[in-house]
């Protein structure tokens, strides 16, 4: 994956912009392709900004001044990045104390449990909050792309094999398994939303790339995931799943 400019991009504290542009594909061309694979009973694949890379862990940082919140996830060479605005993938760079990632004058620098985050137009001081495990496909087989939330409780869980979404709702009482079709593929944003066409009952699982909070326990997740169902709309955290 080379580095994720689709912050389109922003990491926003204090009033402070930073614009990461670059070409790409046409969300057009990416969603016929995707759909494509689903007319030949394949999953699609996914942007890789859902995923954490070989990370086994994502980390939580709460930053300052701006109330700012951030999720990484610590490969071998590299830092994935989320903010509320998008994700960054920084290389590794030298450095005398700590370890530190960086991508031309954005940089963020980990010293422990706390990290400075370093823009054009100044910077974050940022304290680790929490972590979570990422999720693997032990613990979920054959799933490329896992999402939940709560209140009540809900999972989808896109198989990594073919075109079929599972979800379940009100604590796993209700269970359905329906094939579905693409309707957006943005792999510079890190976007994708799915349904089921002209299937009932409708569905549609929208997932974007940036920094997710669980609202009950605060563990970070990689991606943003809003489920309409039923006449209702539910948000929720996910992560994709890689073999």
């Amino acid at each position: 994956m080379n580095t994720l400019k689709a912050w389109g991009g922003a990491i926003a504290a204090a009033g402070m912009m930073v614009v990461l542009g670059g070409c790409a594909a046409t969300p057009s061309a990416e969603t016929t392709a995707a759909n494509q694979a689903t007319l030949d009973n394949r999953a699609p694949f996914l942007p890789s900004a859902l995923f954490p890379g070989s990370a086994q862990t994502f980390a939580a940082w709460h930053c300052e001044p701006a109330q700012q919140h951030l999720v990484t996830a610590t490969n071998a060479d590299d830092l994935r990045l989320w903010s509320l605005h998008g994700a960054w993938r920084l290389p590794q760079a030298v450095v005398a104390s700590g370890a530190r990632y960086q991508d031309g004058e954005i940089s963020f620098w980990n010293r422990g449990d706390k990290a400075l985050v370093e823009t054009p137009r100044g910077q974050l001081q940022c304290s680790l909050a929490e972590q979570r495990d990422a999720l693997t496909r032990a613990e979920k087989p054959g799933v490329m792309l896992f999402g939940q939330g709560n209140e009540p409780g809900w999972t989808v869980a896109l198989a990594n094999d073919t075109p079929t979404l599972t979800l379940e709702m009100n604590y796993g009482e209700e269970r359905l398994q329906l094939p579905y079709m693409v309707s957006v593929m943005d792999n510079e944003a890190g976007r994708v939303v799915v349904e089921n066409a002209d299937v009932e009952p409708f569905f549609r699982v929208r997932i974007d790339a940036g920094a997710c909070f669980d609202n009950m326990s605060g563990k970070p997740f990689p991606a943003r995931v809003t489920l309409t169902y039923g006449g209702e709309q539910y948000s929720g955290c996910g992560q994709g799943i890689a073999p």
